[in-house]
């Protein structure tokens, strides 16, 4: 009879559960990145090299320049830790946004 009594206690919590999972709203998709930044100046783009970590660095690959006035697109910022991912140009700082092709620092792109 003790055993019967856990096994309906349990049924009951198991199906409780179930009930309130299966009733709630089904996840929605992420939204789009919408945000758009402009260039202040001409800055290097730059991609972490494959011992650099996920943060590009002063020393990181140039893959490509964003010039004066360029508009990018951009949602995520990465935030540099250590003294190699600092840098100095507009303004100095540790974080970089990231944009298509790799990374630039977050001080030189102004948000349109």
């Amino acid at each position: 009879m003790h055993l019967t009594r856990r096994l309906l206690t349990t049924a009951a919590a198991v199906t409780a559960v179930l009930a309130t999972v299966l009733s709630a709203a089904p996840p929605t998709p992420a939204a789009p990145c919408t945000s758009t930044w402009q260039a202040v100046q001409k800055v290097a783009v730059r991609r972490p090299a494959w011992n650099e970590g996920p943060v590009a660095t002063t020393r990181s690959p140039i893959v490509r320049y964003l010039h004066r006035g360029e508009r990018v697109r951009s949602c995520i910022v990465a935030v540099g830790r250590s003294s190699w991912s600092q840098y100095r140009e507009c303004g100095g700082g540790s974080l970089w946004r990231v944009v298509p092709g790799g990374q630039v620092p977050s001080g030189c792109l102004r948000r349109t």
